[in-house]
């Protein structure tokens, strides 16, 4: 039904846009007036606007599968098993630092732990998109400043660092 070029311009905004809808849900509702629908229309496009604004900064992480290796996040911890790269596990409770390289021209995170192991992971593996909502979770973690750091072309950006 949808044209195949329209619809792959479109998928990196698909969160974004469910966003959108339910914020005109939540308008149309409100617009119905009274003591009930109007909070509750109101409501609904509050956290459309907070779930838009996040969505359109997790954009930056999602980007096409060119790198080997397969990023996984469970239970507090980032598996990273790599083809070509090692791969590893770094809980994030004892990350110390998180930094963006590029190497050869393809971004790279490199997730230090406080002990000084080192694990690098390709931002165009399979499921790094995921390590967006694991960065959020970490103190004084600015999802804004990451996003920019993936849009610009610095060598080595430090994303994050403990204190």
């Amino acid at each position: 039904m949808i044209r195949p070029e329209l619809a792959a311009r479109l998928r990196p905004w698909r969160e974004v846009l469910a966003a959108v809808a339910v914020g005109l849900g939540g308008a149309w509702i409100a617009s119905w007036g009274g003591l009930f629908f109007q909070p509750l229309g109101l409501a609904i496009l509050a956290v459309a606007a907070v779930w838009g604004v996040g969505a359109r900064r997790r954009m930056r992480f999602r980007a096409e599968i060119a790198a080997p290796g397969l990023v996984e996040v469970e239970e507090g911890a980032v598996r990273y098993f790599g083809a070509r790269l090692l791969g590893g596990e770094v809980p994030l409770r004892e990350l110390a630092e998180i930094r963006l390289l590029r190497l050869n021209g393809h971004p790279h995170w490199r997730l230090r732990t406080r002990d000084g192991e080192a694990l690098l992971i390709p931002v165009e593996a399979a499921g790094a998109a995921a390590l967006a909502d694991a960065f959020e979770t970490l103190p004084g973690f600015d999802l804004g400043a990451a996003a920019a750091a993936l849009a610009g072309r610095e060598t080595v950006t430090t994303v994050w660092r403990r204190r």
